[in-house]
């Protein structure tokens, strides 16, 4: 079942984060995934996480291809280069659905 990794973030390091990114095309493409999405903070209209000035919105085949590209021991130091380029990381990952009805079933509505 496919899933979608939010990632929101802030890049610290600029010559760090542009060798992730050099790096990571291939590498999410052969691992099962696509960036569907990727955008640049305009405003906070409402919520509580703090804005990060960077979201991409990346669709794996499954959970399990997005647990290999995030623990191939080959690319243990592509993953670095995310790390040592980015600060206040946020990584969340949601099932893929066709409407809200698994999500409404049961709330009473």
């Amino acid at each position: 079942m496919p899933v979608y990794a939010l990632n929101l973030f802030d890049v610290s390091n600029r010559d760090e984060y542009m060798a992730y990114a050099r790096g990571s095309v291939s590498e999410v493409r052969a691992h099962g995934g696509r960036v569907v999405s990727l955008g640049r903070f305009r405003e906070s209209v409402q919520g509580d996480i703090s804005p990060r000035t960077v979201m991409i919105l990346v669709e794996w085949e499954s959970k399990d291809a997005f647990e290999g590209y995030c623990n191939d021991p080959g690319l243990t130091d592509l993953h670095s280069h995310r790390e040592n380029g980015t600060t206040r990381y946020i990584w969340h990952i949601f099932d893929k659905l066709e409407g809200l009805r698994p999500i409404l079933k049961g709330s009473g509505e």
